[in-house]
């Protein structure tokens, strides 16, 4: 059986093979991820990144490291978007290009740490999670930067241990430490890292000394301390103390039990892959709930008993897979947890030990079979990964659009109302807004109770002129949820639109005063007073939205037409102008700058 010191294995000897098979690794994992680079942005890229204030204001960086206003706080990953931004804008090509790139790097990482660890068929292995599809809900989806950048430095800061621990200079010490800060400052994800770390001890050396434990606090500390930090945030920034999940703690540790085995069971036959599976409904005082659990925990105990003969790769394998798993077994809330318990993307710094151990065991295979099978072993390697890239092709093509996404995400779960709401959504963004509604409306059957579903469905409804049934959804959204800005803010258009003008106004300053940040509602207000002939205090919104969203198109109209009205023809202009450039086919502003510059030549 396979020791760590017996790994029976063909070591690039040059530098020109190093450098040939990394550029391999990078090929295959663009040719993989072909189709990706022609997608847009879905999901939540469109808050996290396009609009995101953050990201687009002058001081973002500083306020991603030195400010709480962020949803998590990920700081360099931040950095990462804002430095995106000024690049390629709101060309989504080139965030895409970026995550690829970030994932090929961390393929060529892995191939490397696992010749160090003298595991068999590294370079297969690091092939492999290159092109798993399982890996497809990280790198075809732009925000999940955080977890591709993350595991660049965790990767990083594993091959800086193992030089230490092989020439014990402090140096790399340091520098493996100052790398693991930095990736948990893109993704707290890896705070595990430590115990993995003792675990590449363990499997080089066979046993872990007082140093070791001694080296091991400092990585643990940073652990903590970032840890706690993002627990902070998730309560009161992300979640805003919404409460995603009402079970008790037996029901999580229930399913804490159930989590491995359904991503061991994707990462070794990754079929029926969707952004959101079904949420699972654990009965506590059924004993079944908790058979998965015990199972694992024995499964560990005959590890560790057969640990110097064949328990010993399998104990590290997939502890390492189990420790690496451990921020998402449902102990520690987070948003995505509204809609299922598990998800593709929370398990890419996990599946590498499954892949290594399943490699490595192929490997032993073929080697005991003979050498003049080895011809055999490559054509199954060579097909495994053509099936797997194949499969990640055609997934790659799923995350093209928002609406391509939801189309397969209900298709797949056709339980999951959150998918639904948001297939509502991008068909509302392509001016299908009957399907829209239609999409809404099933939502809503699934749950009734949904705030997010009523007030898309109210601005649905809205647009399509239908007043009443409008501000009645809207009105049951803020029921359910009474702080919901988006909503007072949709409310107030659809009293606008009745003419109720001081009552859209009080919405609108609701709306206001839970964001004050919202650049849509100091518009919309500011429309609002302009018809009251308020024409003093409407520029003032409007141009609070544009502090905002300096990119605001209608907010540049509609500033112009304030001003116009309170004689400040030279400043109108120039918003006029400013309207025009951003958005060319704005026919109402250069009639208006035509209009208004005739006159000046009068």
């Amino acid at each position: 059986m396979l020791k760590s010191g017996q790994a029976q294995m063909k070591q690039p000897r040059t530098g020109t093979d190093w450098l040939t098979l990394a550029k391999l690794l990078v090929g295959l994992t663009f040719i993989a991820y072909l189709p990706a680079l022609r997608g847009g942005f879905v999901f939540d890229d469109g808050p996290l990144i396009i609009v995101n204030r953050l990201v687009r204001a002058h001081d973002g960086l500083y306020r991603f490291w030195f400010t709480a206003e962020a949803a998590d706080y990920y700081p360099l990953t931040g950095s990462l978007w804002w430095l995106q931004w000024r690049v390629f804008g709101y060309h989504a090509i080139g965030y895409h290009a970026v995550n690829v790139l970030l994932h090929a790097a961390n393929a060529v990482l892995i191939w490397m740490i696992l010749l160090r660890l003298k595991i068999p068929g590294a370079w297969l292995a690091g092939a492999v999670f290159a092109v798993h599809p399982v890996n497809v809900a990280t790198v075809a989806w732009i925000s999940e930067q955080k977890n591709t950048l993350s595991m660049l430095f965790s990767a990083v800061a594993i091959l800086l241990y193992l030089r230490f621990y092989e020439d014990d200079r402090w140096r790399w010490y340091g520098f493996s430490l100052a790398a693991f800060l930095l990736a948990l400052l893109s993704k707290t994800a890896v705070v595990m890292l430590p115990v993995a770390l003792l675990g590449c001890v363990w499997w080089m050396r066979g046993r872990l000394r007082r140093k070791d434990f001694l080296c091991s606090v400092p990585f643990f500390v940073l652990s903590l301390a970032l840890g706690l930090v993002t627990v902070w945030f998730q309560l009161h920034r992300a979640l805003q103390g919404h409460l995603v999940r009402s079970d008790g703690f037996l029901a999580r540790l229930a399913a804490a039990g159930w989590v491995p085995w359904f991503y061991l069971y994707k990462a070794l036959l990754p079929v029926n892959l969707t952004l959101m599976y079904p949420k699972w409904s654990i009965d506590v005082s059924r004993w079944a709930s908790y058979v998965p659990g015990a199972l694992l925990i024995v499964c560990f105990l005959v590890f560790w008993r057969e640990r110097r003969t064949w328990g010993r790769p399998l104990l590290f394998g997939l502890g390492y897979f189990l420790v690496m798993l451990f921020p998402v077994l449902g102990f520690f809330d987070q948003g995505f947890y509204a809609y299922s318990l598990v998800a593709d993307h929370w398990q890419y710094h996990s599946i590498v030990g499954v892949i290594a151990l399943a490699v490595a065991a192929g490997e032993e295979v073929f080697r005991r079979i003979g050498h003049q099978h080895r011809r055999w072993g490559m054509t199954v390697a060579v097909g495994m990964l053509a099936m797997l890239g194949a499969a990640t092709w055609q997934r790659d093509g799923v995350y093209a659009t928002d609406e391509t996404l939801w189309q397969d995400t209900v298709a797949r779960n056709p339980q999951a109302w959150s998918a639904y709401t948001n297939l509502g959504a991008a068909m509302k963004q392509a001016g299908k807004l009957e399907a829209a509604v239609g999409c809404y409306e099933q939502a809503l059957r699934l749950k009734p109770d949904s705030a997010e579903a009523h007030n898309n469905l109210g601005d649905a409804l809205r647009q399509q002129g239908k007043l009443p049934e409008a501000i009645s959804h809207l009105e049951q959204a803020l029921r359910i949820r009474p702080h919901y800005a988006e909503c007072h803010g949709n409310l107030g258009n659809a009293l606008a639109q009745l003419g109720r003008d001081q009552e859209a106004i009080s919405h609108f300053e609701q709306a206001l005063q839970i964001n004050p940040d919202f650049a849509e509602v100091h518009n919309n207000l500011g429309n609002a007073l302009l018809g009251q002939g308020k024409v003093s205090e409407a520029v003032e919104h409007y141009q609070q939205a544009l502090r905002i969203n300096p990119d605001f198109a209608e907010a540049h109209l509609n500033l112009a037409t304030a001003l116009e009205k309170a004689g400040r023809a030279p400043e109108a202009i120039e918003q006029y102008e400013q309207a025009l450039r951003l958005k060319p086919d704005l026919t109402s502003a250069g009639y208006a700058l035509a209009r208004l510059r005739a006159g000046q030549q009068r």
